[in-house]
């Protein structure tokens, strides 16, 4: 694969950093394979993108809204064009299997569809006034410039999430890619320009958090901040714009489940379990680190749980049958190595070690097997509360419906969840008791889908999810009333007459 040289988008042209500094995006399969570098750009990268954004703002938002869909609609035909190419540049930068790949690609082209497709739908309200001779509306404003900070284990679809809504209600957009996925980043940017977005409408600044995305998310001249990613970052986040009274919408992490009921069909169980636990090796938000499961059923479904996930096939995602690939960099296997290590101190009984994996080709990848332990519950638990985003999964037994809520409820977390029962009754009780954003019954944790809304509660998120939810974060709602009487009749009945 030839090594691509990354740019940063700005005012419709390709520049480099400031500094004339770049960095490296390694494969996490094979460390040996630079698949490309990118610009490290500083604040004053990021104050052009701003300026870039706020001068093309009055020209996009003037655009009818349906022109502004027409765009959109043009960057979905690429992205169906490419759709290959793009798929095997995600497995290549980002280590997940080609069909998960794919699957990252073909839910990106799912918004672009679903985004034109709004285009020509309505995003406003007519109500009925108090008064008769009066017409009410509720319309949607642009709320001017949005920055888009956005994570490495979707570096397709979640960018796109995020801008597109943006785009389509008439705001500009400032987006800053993972430092670990440059490369898919600049690929979009390349397909914004081919698709004739107006320069500025669009721009893209490469470079890591804590210079560009920062200044992005401090700059006086943007107006939302859209953030994926960890607790901690999301936090941080979140307090800057308080202080500067600046929007934003902060999707984070999750410590997800899958609640497994007495009367669960077993097969469903342990399948919906495995993909929960080990698709994208763990590296999801919605990845399910607990099994959460009857006493009766614990035995036997843990013993073909194990079976299950002692059959994951681990390698190069673009090997046909790898199953699971690598974590993304050595930070994410230290990590997963702590988290082991906390399972074992804290008595944890071990079914599967996990490790590190280095025979053969896999030597040059950051390759990890999956972790699974039996644990009983407690609040005091490091492993139980917080996120390993990794295959590091514990089975929980539990006596009863209610405790199992209560286990799935005890963390600071609160994003997704799955249960499998064949009583209508008990997923009726977990979806009114348990907290979390996105919630599934007979399935996995993992499946989002772009016309819902994507987000958590409590340590999830802010309450303003990603994909269709993006609408209400990227427009105000502005009420609008129109008198057609002669006389003012103020609501609630009260008529004004003044002195002649």
């Amino acid at each position: 694969m030839k090594t691509i040289e990354a740019m940063n988008l700005i005012r419709g042209q390709w520049r480099e950093a400031s500094s004339g500094e770049r960095f490296e995006s390694l494969n996490p399969a094979d460390n040996r394979q630079i698949v490309g570098t990118a610009p490290k750009s500083k604040a004053g990268d990021v104050d052009e993108a701003v300026a870039a954004a706020r001068q093309a703002f009055e020209g996009w938002r003037s655009l009818s809204r349906v022109k502004r869909g027409e765009y959109i609609d043009q960057f979905a035909q690429l992205m169906k064009r490419d759709l290959n190419a793009l798929s095997e540049l995600v497995t290549h930068e980002c280590g997940k299997p080609f069909n998960e790949g794919k699957a990252d690609v073909v839910e990106a082209l799912h918004m672009a569809q679903y985004v034109a497709g709004m285009a020509r739908m309505p995003h406003g309200e007519i109500i009925d006034s108090e008064i008769a001779d009066k017409d009410a509306y509720i319309l949607r404003k642009p709320k001017g410039v949005v920055g888009c900070i956005t994570p490495w284990n979707f570096p397709i679809a979640i960018p796109l999430w995020v801008a597109l809504p943006s785009l389509l209600e008439g705001n500009t957009v400032i987006l800053k890619p993972s430092e670990d996925t440059p490369i898919c980043g600049h690929r979009l940017a390349e397909l914004f320009v081919e698709a004739g977005f107006p320069a500025g409408v669009i721009n893209v600044v490469h470079g890591f958090g804590e210079d560009a995305g920062d200044r992005l998310v401090r700059h006086e001249q943007t107006d939302v901040i859209l953030f994926t990613g960890s607790y901690a970052v999301g936090h941080h986040i979140e307090q800057v714009c308080a202080q500067m009274h600046k929007f934003c919408a902060i999707e984070m992490g999750g410590k997800n489940a899958v609640i497994v009921m007495d009367d669960a069909n077993l097969d469903i169980a342990v399948h919906a379990a495995t993909l929960s636990a080990f698709k994208t090796s763990g590296q999801r938000c919605v990845t399910s680190n607990r099994i959460i499961i009857h006493e009766k059923l614990e035995p036997e479904f843990t013993k073909r749980f194990i079976a299950a996930a002692r059959e994951v096939k681990i390698g190069n995602g673009m090997t046909p049958d790898t199953f699971m690939g690598p974590l993304i960099n050595r930070q994410g296997v230290e990590k997963y190595l702590m988290h082991n290590q906390k399972a074992q101190e804290e008595g944890a009984e071990i079914f599967l070690p996990g490790g590190e994996v280095k025979e053969g080709d896999l030597a040059h990848g950051h390759f990890v097997a999956p972790f699974v332990y039996r644990l009983k519950h407690s609040s005091s638990s490091y492993v139980l509360r917080e996120e390993a985003f990794s295959p590091h999964v514990a089975v929980i037994p539990v006596s009863s419906l209610e405790e199992a809520v209560h286990v799935y409820n005890d963390t600071k977390y609160g994003l997704s969840m799955a249960v499998i029962t064949e009583d209508y009754r008990k997923w009726r009780y977990v979806r009114d008791h348990a907290d979390f954003g996105v919630g599934y019954v007979n399935l996995p944790s993992i499946g989002a889908e772009v016309h819902l809304p994507f987000g958590g509660v409590k340590g999830s998120g802010n309450g303003h999810p990603s994909a269709m939810g993006v609408f209400d974060a990227v427009t105000h709602k502005v009420a609008f009333t129109v008198n057609h009487a002669t006389e003012i009749v103020l609501a609630q009945g009260l008529s004004v007459k003044l002195r002649s």
